[in-house]
């Protein structure tokens, strides 16, 4: 198999994991009535933000990951890029699933260490990655105040 023809189908393999396993996990762990009753800040967002937000970020999250693995398949940013993900995909069932308030708090911390560990490792060596995760840690920056309000304001 030519190695473009490899590259492209492994970028897809990322793009639809990433995708699958984030629409997946969404799916199974709706935010349902806890999560309606719960006190929310006024910066909290309509819940039909949250989807199309992912998608775009899960896709941006794919070709980064994509990027450093056709450069480095052992390297210390696909690691940190594996961290991040296995962290991303752990917050929502410990959130709306387990209804674990500060479990979750502690892993949107450590993802959004781990998201900005990943931008520091790559902004000279893979700058598009780097800049790839910007919004991604944006919007976990965020996140993570939306979830540590929602956690104060519901004790």
């Amino acid at each position: 198999m030519p190695h473009t023809l490899r590259s492209a189908l492994t970028l897809v393999a990322f793009v639809a994991v990433v995708l699958g396993v984030g629409i997946y996990i969404g799916v199974t762990n709706p935010p349902g009535d806890w999560y309606a009753n719960l006190r929310k800040p006024v910066f909290n967002p309509p819940n039909w933000v949250f989807a199309p937000a992912w998608t775009v970020l899960y896709i941006l999250i794919a070709i980064a990951g994509w990027r450093v693995f056709e450069r480095d398949r052992n390297g210390p940013a696909l690691k940190l890029w594996v961290a991040q993900m296995a962290l991303n995909w752990a917050w929502s069932p410990a959130w709306f699933g387990l209804h674990w308030r500060w479990g979750s708090v502690a892993i949107i911390a450590v993802l959004w260490l781990t998201i900005l560990g990943f931008i520091a490792l790559n902004r000279r060596d893979d700058r598009i990655s780097a800049l790839l995760f910007a919004p991604y840690l944006a919007w976990v920056s965020f996140a993570a105040i939306l979830n540590v309000s929602l956690v104060a304001m519901n004790p």
